[in-house]
């Protein structure tokens, strides 16, 4: 007896609206510095290395909110789409997954903070 497992891929415009959400639901701190970067000539991402778990998770999310930003640039129209995923618990789940899988990659290459 077998059973059949079926992926569902959300479609373009609802995967945009989740990593929309990832960047909107955690505040505009990294288009900001993003705007000072540009301005100064500085890097914005020298290093994914952080002193501890913690400072990662906030790279993640400022990985999540510059993923968002470059790809709508328009903060009016990233403003305008809140609605849509605001109050939809499956966009913030996602949203959150969205981050997840940046502090993934910031814990490895933190050696997940080992001494």
């Amino acid at each position: 007896m077998s059973t059949q497992h079926r992926v569902v891929f959300p479609s373009a415009r609802a995967f945009g609206v989740l990593v929309l959400a990832a960047s909107l639901l955690l505040g505009s701190a990294a288009m900001a510095d993003d705007h000072e970067a540009k301005e100064s000539g500085d890097t914005w991402l020298p290093s994914l290395i952080t002193e501890t778990p913690q400072e990662g998770f906030a790279l993640a999310v400022t990985l999540s909110q510059k993923g968002v930003g470059t790809t709508q640039p328009d903060a009016e129209v990233r403003k305008a789409l809140r609605p849509e995923y605001a109050e939809d618990p499956d966009s913030l789940i996602a949203a959150s997954h969205v981050i997840a899988t940046h502090f993934q990659t910031v814990a490895a290459a933190n050696d997940y903070w080992r001494e």
